[in-house]
């Protein structure tokens, strides 16, 4: 495989038209996107979404949210954290590396990381690196978030009522 690069991802609508070759594209997509364009007033606005391109084609996508450490229920000491959300590798490009790839770039960042795991996706995730959180009713809302600490971070312990 040639080297895997990950880039940001335009807020347009050919990003928009790339998604739609991803099995978990629809309204929220198109939201976050309305949302992002009715934001954006430089060209150079931060997207939260990142992708690798193999050849012309996007292969591989995520989105990135940078959540403030003033939102932090889950780590110790509090401080911002990544959200990772719709981490996809089109199927032909699977067990490639891709998403080995686009975790790694959100690890460099040197932030606690948070994602919400789709059905089946345990096993990339624990081999990732990330945990299942304490779950916590109130908080995780019926999810099940697994995290990625890096070094000197802990998980904050869940109260007991």
């Amino acid at each position: 495989m040639a080297t895997t690069k990950v880039q940001p991802l335009l807020v347009n609508y050919k990003t928009l038209e790339e998604f739609k070759r991803f099995k978990e594209y629809g309204n929220q997509e198109l939201t976050m996107l309305e949302d992002l364009e009715s934001n954006i007033v430089e060209n150079d606005s931060e997207s939260p979404f990142f992708g690798i391109y193999y050849g012309s084609a996007l292969v591989a996508r995520m989105s990135l949210y940078r959540v403030r450490a003033k939102y932090d229920h889950y780590f110790i000491p509090p401080q911002d954290y990544l959200e990772l959300w719709k981490l996809e590798v089109l199927p032909d490009y699977r067990d490639q590396g891709f998403g080995k790839a686009l975790v790694d770039f959100a690890k460099s960042y040197k932030l606690p990381i948070k994602t919400n795991p789709r059905i089946n996706s345990h096993g990339f995730w624990e081999k990732m690196g990330f945990q299942k959180a304490q779950y916590d009713m109130e908080r995780d809302l019926g999810e099940n978030p697994l995290i990625w600490m890096p070094s000197g971070v802990e998980e904050r312990d869940v109260k007991e009522d």
